[in-house]
């Protein structure tokens, strides 16, 4: 299953028209007829086929740059806003990555409700809240401040504790928590 999604480049007439194949990894396959380079997109399936082995329900993300790292893999090359919620144990054990909330281009509507009720039929104990900016400035919105904090208050009468919200532009990624935002 081909998960590496491609973005597409707009041309000077205003087409819309799918990137050619890189070969910048320096990666080569041995084929019968000698070696042949390995192109970026494998290079990337590749990869999150080994993120995905290593990331399972019941492994702990053991620090903020393994965290950050799963979700820039999982969402940066994504078009439109992500929503994302990282269930996980008493433990901080991964119970399930959810991407709950999908928007346009420039927001996605976020509702407590919804992730509280996600996080009660999943029973997590706490959450890693994390969406995508596809502009790929990580700099946080007043709107991104306040929904964490209502997100965290809310979760919070539920005893469930909000570790973090991070979000990835691109290759980049902001952490409320290393912030002080939480």
């Amino acid at each position: 299953m081909n998960r590496y999604r491609k973005l597409a480049v707009r041309s000077d007439r205003g087409h819309i028209t799918p990137p050619a194949e890189t070969f910048t990894s320096g990666y080569v396959r041995e084929t019968a007829s000698g070696y042949q380079p390995v192109p970026d997109s494998a290079v990337v399936d590749t990869a999150l086929n080994i993120v995905a082995k290593r990331v399972v329900r019941g492994s702990v993300l053991s620090s903020p740059k393994a965290v950050k790292d799963f979700l820039v893999l999982r969402l940066a090359d994504m078009e439109h806003e992500i929503f994302g919620v990282v269930l996980l144990s008493t433990r901080h054990e991964l119970i399930d990555f959810v991407e709950l909330f999908r928007g346009c281009l420039d927001g996605a509507s976020v509702h407590i409700r919804e992730i509280a009720k996600l996080v009660l039929a999943r029973n997590a104990a706490a959450v890693l809240l994390c969406h995508l900016h596809p502009s790929g400035v990580c700099t946080p919105s007043q709107a991104d401040e306040m929904i964490t904090r209502r997100v965290r208050e809310g979760l919070s009468l539920l005893e469930v504790k909000t570790l973090d919200h991070i979000i990835v532009g691109g290759r980049n990624t902001y952490s409320f928590a290393e912030a002080g935002l939480l």
